[in-house]
């Protein structure tokens, strides 16, 4: 059985403003074998349409808005869930704020329910005060995703994780992270996809997050040099990935 396809973007497919080597052709073959594949990202920033027209202005076309998933529509999901109709204090970009307001929340930072935090450049000190004056008052924590950096091209940039570090010291709370490694993340991408998790291959360039959500997730793992991590770094970790590759050129989808 052809396994479906989940991977990262971010230092998987492009890294800043360049697409990686091999991408394009990866991406072809997936729409042309009928491969399922989902990218799975913890970009809270952009909207599916956002990031499907990013691939396009890249000279990749074929992919649908469906084969998107950000740790903003997890995180849209997840509340609805728990408390639907919530006041939220949100930092973070746009496609955050779309997802909260067509899950039907309120955004307001008067004595809100949640406060939830994803990447943004606009990120300063009024914010943050904000945010740890909520959360000492008893707003919820909630962060999209953990990465602390994020690769660009020609190095890297201070990413989610960096701003939750700020709040959480300041709190001394730590948040509830809903996009990878969180299994609920995982659990949400397969689902998507109608298939059980030893039947998709997880794509990534981070072993914090997509090699160890995927792992534990029960999935194929292929870890690709072409992000954050290098084959310097790997060993440090106490668990590796099933499969190793430069960048995403050069995986045969049908060959995992």
């Amino acid at each position: 059985m052809q396994k479906s396809i989940i991977s990262d973007m971010d230092g998987v497919i492009y890294r800043g403003s360049q697409v990686i080597e091999g991408a394009a052709d990866f991406i072809n073959r997936l729409i042309e074998a009928q491969i399922p594949f989902l990218f799975l990202t913890n970009n809270s920033e952009q909207t599916p349409i956002d990031l499907k027209k990013r691939l396009e202005s890249k000279g990749i076309h074929g992919v649908k808005e469906e084969n998107f998933m950000t740790s903003a529509m997890a995180v849209a999901m997840f509340l609805q869930t728990q408390r639907p109709g919530a006041t939220i204090y949100a930092i973070g970009g746009g496609g955050l704020m779309n997802e909260l307001y067509n899950a039907g929340f309120s955004i307001s930072e008067s004595n809100p329910d949640y406060v939830v935090v994803g990447k943004t450049s606009q990120f300063n000190f009024e914010m943050m005060k904000k945010a740890t004056n909520l959360i000492n008052k008893g707003a919820r924590f909630i962060g999209t995703n953990p990465d602390v950096i994020d690769p660009i091209e020609g190095g890297t940039e201070p990413a989610c994780g960096s701003i939750l570090a700020s709040i959480e010291m300041a709190t001394g709370k730590k948040p509830y992270i809903i996009g990878k490694p969180n299994s609920l993340m995982m659990t949400i991408a397969t689902r998507k996809l109608g298939v059980h998790a030893d039947d998709a291959v997880m794509i990534g360039d981070r072993m914090d997050t997509d090699i160890i959500g995927g792992l534990e997730a029960g999935m194929t793992t292929c870890l690709v040099l072409s992000g954050v991590t290098d084959k310097s770094m790997i060993d440090s970790f106490p668990y590796k990935p099933d499969h190793i590759f430069n960048n995403v050129g050069e995986i045969l989808p049908d060959k995992l």
